[in-house]
């Protein structure tokens, strides 16, 4: 897999900077698209399979990242593929789902190559979640829960991505059965296979909270993170004992995977290790992966929410960063909810066209380079403000993702003219709207109920 982990590739870097030459009359949508079908017609030779004059590798790639979430016959006939759904799902198994991460991972480095930094303060915020995937019931997939709530059980792939804030691009990501879900786990994932060559802030929720990730992320070069922690009975111990109340202080401890009576008396926190566990076990709390004792030092900031609540961060940024910038970079953390959001409705992942694991792992990939892809080609689309309006106006993503596709499968259409279609979507901006989730387990939408998508 070794051989899927670079970020930096020379080709579609190059053909980026051909177009944007001063006299070339491409548009930015117009370099996207070349540079998308630049990394799937690379990416096809590592998959060693046979082509097919009908449907050879790299079209398939390109129908399954512009397909949406009617039933595949409809998509075909939309794409304008003369191929059976048989058909499409034979070749499927032909390309392994890494190198639809590899087409994700190179479109996303070389459209990004000469744009301007779009960060806080000269740093570039990433922030890490996970996300559900639900899929069509198989008992005998790797992906099949069953337990005392479900059970009858139902199939799910769980989705854990780093996601540039500012950029509002998915960066990498992580694919995980249900069943071995590990999100700390998936972010150490990440941070061993890319090179932060950009001083980098990762951005946190309290299921990340442990000694292991924090020690992993100050030890990783050019990263800083803003962890947000408990401050209740189950808080870390140097944590719990911090008065409730405002503040900005800096603590240190000592952890230890032993319990001698040096350690208690210099009052070390004690991490038990399992004496069967591995390198990478999923056990959360107790995971080290570094000598014993170790010391670690973080900065807490504290500070009182309008409603009367606390909140607890802990973050390894300098000083330079106020309480207020905390406050806001935290805050910016909630644009991983939204982008999983658009990503499952807007990108159309809700709607599968495959049933197996690796069919859906194919979808996944295919469907962050979407998202990206539009992110892409939004960012540089003008959208004209009322001069007397109430509000201002932003893209309609639903729109642009569906434009997007469109102008990936017309080979007649330009990017000027995609984005000018773009512009004429819009919806107002109405800050400070708030609004109480409405958390429900939500299943699979079954093939038999799309024939009006």
């Amino acid at each position: 897999m070794e051989m899927f982990e670079n970020r930096h590739i020379s080709d579609s870097q190059a053909a980026t900077s051909e177009g944007m030459a001063a006299d070339n009359p491409l548009s930015l949508a117009d370099l996207y698209k070349r540079n998308l079908e630049r990394a799937m017609a690379c990416n096809v030779d590592i998959a060693h399979i046979a082509r097919s004059q009908k449907l050879p590798p790299e079209k398939l790639i390109k129908f399954l990242i512009a397909a949406e979430g009617g039933p595949l016959a409809k998509e075909l006939h939309r794409a304008g593929i003369d191929a059976t759904p048989a058909a499409v799902s034979q070749r499927r198994r032909q390309i392994p789902p890494a190198v639809f991460r590899k087409v994700f991972l190179d479109f996303t480095s070389s459209s990004a190559y000469g744009q301007p930094n779009r960060d806080y303060k000269g740093y570039r915020v990433l922030a890490c979640d996970g996300t559900a995937v639900n899929m069509a019931r198989d008992p005998g997939a790797p992906s099949f829960v069953c337990n005392n709530s479900a059970p009858r059980g139902y199939n799910q792939l769980h989705l854990s991505p780093l996601f540039d804030i500012y950029d509002r691009t998915y960066f990498d990501a992580v694919i995980q059965p249900a069943p071995r879900k590990d999100e700390p786990g998936a972010l150490l994932e990440m941070l061993k296979r890319n090179d932060f060559n950009r001083k980098t802030i990762i951005v946190l929720d309290r299921g990340y909270e442990s000694y292991n990730v924090m020690a992993h992320l100050m030890n990783t070069s050019n990263v800083y993170f803003v962890l947000r922690v408990k401050h209740n009975h189950s808080a870390m111990r140097e944590i719990a004992r911090l008065p409730m109340l405002e503040l900005d202080c800096d603590i240190a401890f000592t952890i230890s995977t032993t319990q001698t009576n040096e350690d208690k008396r210099n009052r070390h926190i004690y991490l038990p290790q399992p004496k069967k566990s591995k390198p990478g076990s999923t056990t959360r709390r107790a995971r080290w992966d570094f000598p014993s004792p170790y010391t670690m030092r973080l900065r807490i900031v504290r500070f009182q929410l309008d409603n009367g609540n606390f909140e607890t961060l802990a973050t390894s940024l300098p000083r330079s960063f106020t309480v207020d910038d905390l406050k806001e970079i935290y805050h910016r953390r909630w644009g991983i909810e939204t982008s999983f959001r658009d990503l499952k409705y807007s990108a159309g992942l809700v709607n599968l066209h495959g049933k197996r694991d690796d069919f859906v792992e194919q979808e996944i990939y295919a469907a962050l380079t979407a998202f990206n892809f539009t992110s892409r080609i939004v960012q540089e689309t003008v959208v004209q403000q009322p001069t007397d309006g109430l509000y201002a106006y932003a893209v309609n993503f639903k729109m642009a993702v569906t434009l997007c596709k469109e102008f990936l499968n017309n080979p007649n259409m330009t990017g000027k003219e995609v984005m000018q279609k773009i512009s004429r979507h819009t919806v107002p901006i109405r800050p400070g709207r708030q609004d109480e989730r409405n958390l429900r387990a939500k299943g699979f939408g079954w093939f038999t109920y799309r024939i009006a998508a």
